[in-house]
């Protein structure tokens, strides 16, 4: 009995190397926005639980908490363009500069704009009530929906998918 080797001709080769093709073009536009979407959840997450932390420590150690856009993650950037990151930091004074009392600060993502009405957030602790506002994350290429994290005036963020007459969110807010 003989035994035959066994190989894929150049034809089968050829054909399935045009069908993994054309699978990967199908599927490489939905990767995109899928990591467009988890890029942008992941600065809202980063922000929603600095939110939480500032009013947290503004409670427990009956001090003034503040946040702001930083650029060098050293410095308030005086903006209300949060794209390229933020400090956490203690404030008694209440004149936003962080000095050395740093508690957080994060890098923000070269994919995702992030816009404030405030160039400062505040928590007071039970005291006063916090600094309220809007900040809206988008996609810079466009691939994903706006959405906006809202602050109370007790302190508390929330994730919004549209404003609240139901319309969308959009970067130029």
């Amino acid at each position: 009995m003989e035994s035959r080797a066994r190989a894929f001709t150049l034809y089968e080769l050829l054909l399935t190397l045009a069908l993994l093709a054309i699978l990967a073009t199908l599927a490489l536009p939905s990767f995109s926005i899928l990591s467009a979407k988890n890029r942008q959840t992941t600065e809202i997450n980063a922000l929603f639980h600095a939110f939480h932390q500032a009013r947290k420590e503004s409670i427990m150690r009956h001090r003034v908490v503040s946040l702001c856009p930083s650029r060098d993650g050293m410095t308030c950037a005086g903006t209300r363009d949060w794209s390229d990151g933020w400090l956490l930091f203690y404030d008694p004074a209440g004149t936003g500069w962080p000095g050395d009392g740093i508690v957080a600060r994060h890098t923000g993502s070269k994919s995702v704009k992030v816009a404030a009405n405030r160039r400062l957030f505040t928590a007071r602790g039970t005291q006063k009530r916090t600094t309220n506002g809007t900040l809206v994350f988008c996609d810079r290429d466009g691939r994903t929906a706006a959405k906006a994290l809202v602050v109370s005036y007790t302190g508390r963020p929330r994730v919004a998918e549209r404003r609240p007459d139901g319309s969308a969110w959009s970067c130029a807010d």
